[in-house]
């Protein structure tokens, strides 16, 4: 048997194996006992409807992973990519549209086979759990929007990808590396201005005391506010955020309209000032820098898989070819993509204690800090106590008792 094809069915099986164990303990590690810190935003029936609704989403979650394993397997073991590939050859445009046509295949099947699931999560989950506002046509004008803009982004770096892969020799990893980086700050910085206003509307803050307050806050810690505005969240659900996004004249803080509705100014100057404290931490730019380091890496790994015949050999390939290597090299770094995202998530979470301490010794208003804490978990159904395990690999931000633990600290 293809040594390959032994490895990726175990990297594909061994993943999913390994999420049905961390989601069950997750879900067995939920306690019918209302921690005492929520005592007073928790009644009891509240709180075992947040638990159904974990329960609710681990489930559907799972059976859409299932489906998803079993699907792929289907496709590597029946040849479906040199299906695809014969049938992007049969066009005869060259190496980089038939490229195209091969990758839009799979995107497709993707997009269709995830529809049925985002369709239900989003219409009977969140609908039931009173979390959905958003409108069929909502619904299916993001998913129009964001398949154009994938176009209009993707595209170009896919093609060139494959034209530098094709051209440049032993240093096109290093080029794929810069350009993508390049491309990565650019989007970043056009991203407030440009492609977030195609999915919500953006208000300036109105004049008022919340105003008031948070460019007096900003002034205090000598930092230039290049605008705060209200996000429209309330148009698709009731869950409630705030971020940070965009560097130089197009950064901006955004507070979704939700979180104005549900807090005193003190507790949003509170969440705003930890959103500060992550740019003046410069976390963003240490996530940045990751991001960038774990491209290079990507690419420099790639580079000694191009038209590898063992491994094109594993999903039954005819004929090798720079796309599909793109795709199967995918399946080999997926493990190291997993270990990167634990470092990444554990960096995350040190970055979320240090922005909550720099909010509250800043503002100075811990208990304001405290309670917006809570009213978000409690607003958005949040799993007050998740298994250390499921924190540990997935979550990018601490356990909301462990945050309040901190501040009290």
């Amino acid at each position: 048997m293809n040594t390959y094809l032994i490895i990726i069915l175990c990297i594909l099986i061994g993943e999913y194996v390994l999420g049905l164990i961390v989601e069950q303990l997750n879900l067995k590690h939920l306690s019918s006992d209302l921690p005492k810190e929520f005592h007073e935003y928790y009644d009891t029936a509240k709180y075992k409807r947040s638990q159904n609704y974990l329960r609710e989403t681990t489930s559907f979650k799972l059976i859409e992973e299932t489906l998803g394993l079993g699907f792929i397997l289907l496709v590597i073991l029946l040849g479906g990519f040199n299906w695809a590939d014969q049938l992007a050859r049969g066009f005869h445009y060259g190496p980089y549209v038939t490229g195209l046509i091969f990758a839009g295949i799979f995107l497709l099947a993707s997009q269709i086979l995830g529809l049925p699931f985002s369709i239900y999560s989003t219409f009977v989950i969140e609908e039931k759990y009173g979390f959905n506002k958003t409108t069929p046509k909502t619904f299916i004008l993001d998913m129009v929007k964001g398949l154009l803009l994938g176009g209009v982004i993707g595209v170009p770096i896919f093609l060139a990808v494959l034209w530098f892969f094709a051209v440049a020799g032993p240093w096109a990893w290093l080029y794929c590396w810069l350009g993508l980086t390049g491309i990565q700050l650019f989007l970043t910085f056009i991203a407030p201005v440009v492609i977030l206003p195609l999915f919500n509307k953006f208000t300036p803050l109105e004049d008022g005391e919340l105003k008031d307050k948070i460019e007096a806050y900003a002034k205090e810690q000598n930092f230039q506010l290049q605008g705060v505005f209200t996000m429209d969240g309330s148009r698709r659900s009731t869950k409630s955020n705030a971020f940070f996004t965009g560097f130089g004249r197009f950064r901006r803080i955004a507070l979704f309209d939700t979180l104005i509705e549900k807090h005193t100014t003190d507790e949003l100057v509170s969440v705003l000032a930890h959103e500060i404290g992550h740019y003046k931490k410069k976390h963003i730019v240490k996530g940045m820098f990751l991001s960038v380091l774990t491209t290079g890496l990507m690419f420099f790994l790639l580079s000694f898989f191009l038209h590898n015949e063992a491994l094109f050999a594993a999903f039954k390939m005819e004929q090798t070819s720079i796309y599909a290597s793109l795709f199967f090299f995918g399946f080999l770094y997926s493990p190291i993509s997993m270990l990167l995202s634990i470092f990444g998530n554990v960096l995350s979470r040190k970055h979320e204690y240090e922005a909550d301490a720099f909010a509250v010794t800043t503002y100075k208003k811990p208990k304001e800090m405290i309670t917006a804490l809570k009213k978000l978990s409690v607003d958005n159904l949040s799993n007050l106590t998740p298994h250390p395990l499921k924190v540990f690999l997935s979550y990018s931000h601490p356990p909301v008792l462990k945050r309040i633990e901190a501040i009290r600290k």
